[in-house]
């Protein structure tokens, strides 16, 4: 069985944010998906088709279409296509790391 390290923040802001105040389960279940072919597995990106992420997630495609859509739009996710028809490359952010990080030391 793989284990990943996952923020605690993801579940404790991210997860009643996006489920409960924007109503968007599928999102964060995205989010996770996506962290999880990233971050999940120590690489920045990853190439990953909406076919993989509906059945990863269990979500329709059109489900997971309006997630990335709202993560993009969020940026908690970056999207990059080498073309119309390519398959993306997601990264996932994390934008509370910024501040959630000890200042350096002098």
């Amino acid at each position: 069985m793989r284990t990943m390290e996952l923020d605690a923040y993801v579940v404790d802001t991210l997860m009643p944010d996006l489920v409960g105040h924007d109503h968007q389960p599928s999102a964060f279940l995205v989010y996770l998906f996506l962290w999880g072919q990233t971050r999940g597995r120590g690489v920045d990106e990853a190439a990953v088709s909406l076919r993989q992420i509906a059945e990863g997630t269990g979500i329709s495609r059109r489900a997971a279409q309006d997630a990335i859509a709202r993560l993009a739009d969020r940026r908690l996710i970056g999207v990059e296509r080498a073309s119309i028809t390519a398959v993306p490359r997601y990264r996932v952010h994390r934008p509370w790391a910024r501040w959630m990080e000890p200042a350096p030391s002098a």
